[in-house]
């Protein structure tokens, strides 16, 4: 299992949502600071918490920890191949802000 992408596809998810980490913290009755450490790949959620964040953002534990590339929803319409390659898109830009910001 490959979790070092759990907190990438959490981020996407989350986002596609237009979810806030607050609004979502304030859901999970979680901190801030917790989803941010999620994101981050610092700390992973308990198995109850996965649950709740697969419920909130309805979409699968699987997607979440890589064992499926399936998204159980779909975003205005877009193929299965068009919504891979909006997560994949804001991964990367995920990833290019955080080499920035550590070099900065």
């Amino acid at each position: 299992m490959q979790t070092d992408f759990f907190g990438e596809k959490l981020k996407a998810v989350r986002k596609s949502k237009n979810l806030t980490q607050l609004e979502l913290s304030k859901r999970l009755e979680v901190s801030k600071g917790t989803i941010s450490a999620y994101e981050q790949g610092l700390s992973y959620p308990s198995l109850e918490t996965l649950v709740k964040i697969c419920e909130i953002l309805n979409t699968s534990s699987d997607y979440l920890l890589s064992l499926s590339d399936n998204l159980p929803f779909k975003m205005g319409g877009l193929t299965s191949e068009q919504m891979n390659s909006v997560l994949q898109f804001i991964a990367t830009i995920e990833r290019a802000n955080r080499i920035l910001e550590e070099n900065e």
